[in-house]
């Protein structure tokens, strides 16, 4: 068995999950999402707890079982609690500042740089170094995050450009450390 697809999802007080054969619906106080699944999983909700089953033991089913687990669990923890990545911009001249819902990035480059966030995103910015982007998918999240770090990656030199909060940058020795003979 599967040891992460075999854990039960507890679905919180406030969160509607609906069943329409492989189409799981998942509707809380973050928003509500939408996601079809293979026909081969077994889903079950009973007294508040979803389980995934599995037809046999095959290849296919076996690495199913706990992606299909994973995802609902991302669905029910996403409309109850939310994701957030949070981001910091490393640079002197490097800031963030918001226009209305779009991002605009001030990154080194000629222009600024403007991104808009897709639908169901929350993008605050705290301070100008400091980006904070939220919402419900999990996927979408990381997506749109990974994105904005796309624009200026940190380089290992000076260390500027925009990261993860979590995120360290190895940093390297330039030429004038190099010792001649």
């Amino acid at each position: 068995m599967s040891r992460i697809g075999k854990k039960p999802i507890t679905v919180p007080a406030g969160v509607d999950v609906t069943f329409d054969n492989n189409t799981v619906t998942v509707k809380g106080p973050k928003g509500t999402l939408k996601q079809t699944f293979s026909p081969k999983m077994g889903l079950e909700l009973k007294d508040g707890t979803i389980t995934v089953s599995r037809p046999d033991d095959g290849k296919e089913n076996r690495s199913l079982h706990g992606l299909t687990r994973t995802l609902l669990n991302n669905m029910v923890v996403g409309v109850s609690e939310g994701f957030k990545k949070d981001l910091e911009i490393n640079g002197v001249g490097y800031r963030a500042a918001l226009e209305g819902k779009d991002l605009v990035l001030t990154v080194g480059y000629s222009h600024k740089v403007a991104m808009t966030p897709p639908e169901g995103i929350e993008v605050t910015v705290p301070q100008p170094n400091k980006i904070t982007i939220s919402g419900a998918d999990k996927q979408v999240v990381g997506q749109f995050a990974a994105v904005v770090r796309g624009v200026r990656p940190p380089e290992p030199y000076k260390g500027k450009g925009i990261k993860y909060a979590t995120e360290t940058v190895r940093r390297k020795e330039g030429k004038a450390g190099k010792t001649s003979k």
